[in-house]
């Protein structure tokens, strides 16, 4: 039976772990050839190795997001080793909470390099490709951080917003250019991955820095439950297959209802 995306090349950036992960085993399942990127060698290499060895085709790729250079190097590798590519899934990013009194200019500037100006050098880097291609669907991992604003989260919420209308700018100039590329953003809730353990989240936990998701999930999400990485990945395996063709400029909501 052939999969919904079979024998497209996928790029995941942050495949290694979470709901990159996620999305590169279950593109994989479906008959994608994955390009997973991160700078992670070690999970990456092991999410590689996983898929392959559930019968997937993956490689893993090192790759800082931030780096134009970088993002050249891995376009051109895949177009060296695959001959083209379809799907890009800009998932890489990180969470710095806390008071924006206390925010660093540093940590501001990076979190904009990694989930802001990482998802720009992706499009642009790879919608040539893509258009040589024939056929292309980006997707942009927003947040519902992007959708609303939260206290303590506005320097991410900047990123995420900035994420969810750098994707309807884009999805309406390939319209109009008639490059045969869909742009849509993704937007996640709580979801159950290692970001949590990252995020400085001191103003919600007393310093511990120990974020109880399923009761932050029952206190603010209406089906009072968490998501899973798979969740996400199956909204992405959908606006990455034939079946969104129609789909673009949009944003995907998956969060349990916690924005409605």
């Amino acid at each position: 039976m052939t999969g919904r995306v079979e024998d497209k090349v996928a790029l995941v950036t942050g495949g290694a772990s979470g709901i990159g992960r996620g999305c590169a085993e279950r593109l994989a399942e479906e008959g994608a050839i994955v390009v997973i990127s991160d700078i992670d060698d070690s999970l990456g290499e092991a999410t590689a190795n996983g898929i392959r060895d559930a019968g997937g085709r993956a490689e893993f790729l090192h790759h800082d997001v931030t780096d134009e250079v970088a993002w050249q190097s891995v376009v051109e590798t895949i177009r060296t080793h695959h001959g083209g590519l379809h799907i890009l899934v800009n998932n890489a990013g990180i969470g710095i909470g806390g008071s924006i009194l206390d925010l660093s200019l540093a940590d501001w500037r990076r979190q904009q390099a990694i989930n802001l100006d990482g998802v720009f050098l992706g499009v642009k880097h790879c919608i040539p490709l893509m258009r040589d291609s024939g056929t292309g669907s980006i997707i942009n991992m927003s947040s519902v951080a992007g959708l609303k604003g939260s206290a303590n989260l506005s320097a991410y919420s900047a990123t995420k917003g900035g994420v969810r209308l750098f994707t309807k700018g884009v999805a309406l100039e390939c319209g109009q250019e008639r490059w045969p590329i869909r742009v849509n953003s993704v937007h996640p809730g709580i979801i159950d991955t290692p970001i949590w353990k990252k995020v400085n989240l001191d103003f919600l936990q007393d310093g511990t820095n120990i974020v109880d998701l399923d009761a932050m999930a029952e206190l603010s999400v209406p089906t009072g439950i968490k998501g899973l990485p798979l969740d996400i990945a199956n909204g992405v395996l959908f606006l990455a297959s034939d079946e969104a063709s129609y789909i673009t400029g949009t944003e995907l909501v998956i969060d349990g209802g916690l924005s409605a």
